[in-house]
C-alpha cells in the first residue's frame, strides 16, 4: 500500500517550519504533528521536557577548554593537564550519552515530545516506535564531499568498512592529547592537541552559526512512517499489543527528548515487556537494520529484537540491509538501550552507507525516497502484528486433556 498524498503533504508542511532543537519552531511542529495524529484517530499528548538547544554548546565548551588548557600548559603543566583531563572527561560523558553533567549547567529550554497511543491498551506487550521532529543545523562538519572522496581514493578499503567513523573519539581526542602531553611534558604532542582542540572548537562554532536544514529525511521521513503506521493499524487495530507512536524533540541535542521520555515513563513501561524501535532517515534509498551504535563506545542493539525485525521484513518480502554499525552519530534507540530496554533501529542509507542529504540544505521533501518510507512502515506493522498474534496465542486458554 503506497504512502497516501495527505502524508506527503503533512511532511511538506512540517519541513517548511524551522525546527531547531528546543526552539519555538520545534514546539509549533509538535503541535501540528499532534493535530495530524488526531486526524488519524489517535489521541496524542504533548510532553514538555528540558534540553539544551543543540549538541554543540557542551561539546564546543569542552573543546574550547582543551584549547585553553594547551595554552595554559606552557605556564603550568599541572594546571594544563588538570583542565584538559576534566574537559576530556566531560566531553566523553556527553557524547557517550552518560550523565551529561556539562549540559546540566548550560541554559535550558523547553522541548516537546508527541505521544500517540493505539492498539490494545490492556495488552502486556508494548512496542514504542520512535521518530523525531526537530531538525539539525548544517555546517562544514557535515560536508557531503568527504565520504565520496574517501570512496574514490580507497574503494576497496571503504567497501569493507562496516562501522562509520566514531566521531565521539575525534571530539575527545583534542583535550585528551593535551592532558597526556601536559602530564608527560611532550611539547610537539601538546601543540598538536591544542591545534586539534582549536579546530574542533571552530567546526562546532560553525555548526552553531549555520542554518537549520528542512530535515525531510532526518527525520520527517520517520514521522511519515509513524503517521502511515497509525493509518494502517486504524483499519484493523491489533489485539494483544499496545503501540506507542512517539516523536521526540531535541534528538539533535544528544537525544534529550528521548532521555526525558524514558525517565518520565520508566515506572509504567516494564523493560521485560517493552520494545523500542527507533526510525531514522528512512527516506534514503535503502532500508537498513542497524546492528549497533556508539560515538565513543559501540553498543549492539538487542539481538532478539533485531531478529524479530528481520522476520517481519522476510514475511513481507522487504529487502533489509544488514551488517552496519553507526559511529558517526546516535539515535533515540541509545537512551532506551542504556536504560535496560530492548531497542533497535530501522534506518536508511545510500549506496555509500550514509544517510541521504545528511544535515544538508538539500534535505527537502522532494529528495525523499518514499518507497523506503513505505517499506519501513510495512516492516513496523508486520512486527506489531507478529507480536500481537504471538501474545494472543500464548494467552489463549488451553483445552483440558481428554480422559
Amino acid at each position: 500500500m503506497p504512502i497516501v498524498e495527505s502524508t506527503r503533504e503533512d511532511v511538506r508542511r512540517l519541513a517548511a517550519i524551522e525546527r531547531g532543537s528546543a526552539s519555538d519552531g520545534e514546539l509549533l511542529a509538535a503541535e501540528l504533528l499532534a493535530e495530524m495524529m488526531r486526524k488519524r484517530g489517535l489521541w496524542p499528548t504533548l510532553e514538555r521536557e528540558r534540553a539544551a538547544p543543540g549538541f554543540w554548546p557542551s561539546t564546543g565548551l569542552a573543546a574550547a577548554s582543551g584549547t585553553l588548557a594547551g595554552l595554559l600548559a606552557r605556564r603550568s603543566r599541572i594546571a594544563g593537564a588538570a583542565l584538559a583531563a576534566l574537559a576530556a572527561a566531560l566531553m566523553a560523558d556527553d557524547v557517550d550519552n552518560g550523565r551529561q553533567l556539562l549540559r546540566r549547567v548550560l541554559p535550558r529550554r523547553g522541548t516537546t515530545n508527541v505521544l500517540g497511543w493505539t492498539g490494545d491498551p490492556h495488552a502486556r506487550e508494548t512496542i514504542v516506535l520512535v521518530a523525531h521532529h526537530d531538525a539539525a543545523h548544517t555546517g562544514l562538519l557535515f560536508h557531503p564531499g568527504l565520504v565520496p572522496l574517501v570512496n574514490r581514493l580507497a574503494p576497496g578499503w571503504y567497501a569493507k568498512q562496516t562501522t562509520s567513523t566514531q566521531t565521539g573519539k575525534l571530539l575527545v581526542a583534542g583535550p585528551a592529547l593535551v592532558a597526556l602531553a601536559s602530564a608527560l611534558g611532550w611539547r610537539r604532542l601538546l601543540r598538536f592537541g591544542t591545534v586539534w582542540s582549536a579546530v574542533t572548537t571552530a567546526l562546532l562554532a560553525d555548526v552553531a552559526r549555520s542554518p537549520v536544514v528542512p530535515g525531510a529525511n532526518d527525520n520527517l521521513s520517520a514521522v511519515a512512517t509513524l503517521l502511515t503506521v497509525a493509518e494502517r493499524l486504524a483499519e484493523r487495530p491489533p489485539e494483544g499489543a499496545r503501540v506507542l507512536l512517539l516523536s521526540t524533540g531535541s534528538e539533535e541535542s544528544f537525544m534529550e527528548g528521548m532521555r526525558g521520555f524514558v525517565a518520565r515513563h520508566r515506572d509504567e513501561l516494564d523493560p521485560a515487556r517493552t520494545r523500542f524501535v527507533a526510525l531514522e532517515c528512512v527516506g534514503s534509498p535503502h532500508l537498513l537494520l542497524i546492528e549497533g551504535e556508539g560515538m565513543l563506545r559501540m553498543r549492539d542493539h538487542d539481538s532478539s529484537l533485531r531478529d524479530e525485525l528481520q522476520a517481519a521484513a522476510d514475511e513481507t518480502a522487504t529487502p533489509l540491509w544488514r551488517g552496519l554499525r553507526l559511529g558517526a552519530g546516535a539515535t533515540d534507540a541509545l537512551p532506551a538501550l542504556k536504560a535496560g530496554y530492548r531497542a533497535a533501529c530501522l534506518a536508511g542509507c545510500t549506496e555509500l552507507k550514509v544517510p541521504a542529504n545528511y544535515h544538508r540544505p538539500s534535505d527537502i521533501p522532494e529528495n525523499l525516497c518514499w518507497e523506503t518510507i513505505d517499506a519501513a512502515a510495512t516492516v513496523a506493522v508486520s512486527l506489531i502484528r507478529r507480536i500481537a498474534t504471538a501474545e494472543q496465542t500464548s494467552a489463549a486458554p488451553t483445552a483440558p486433556a481428554a480422559r
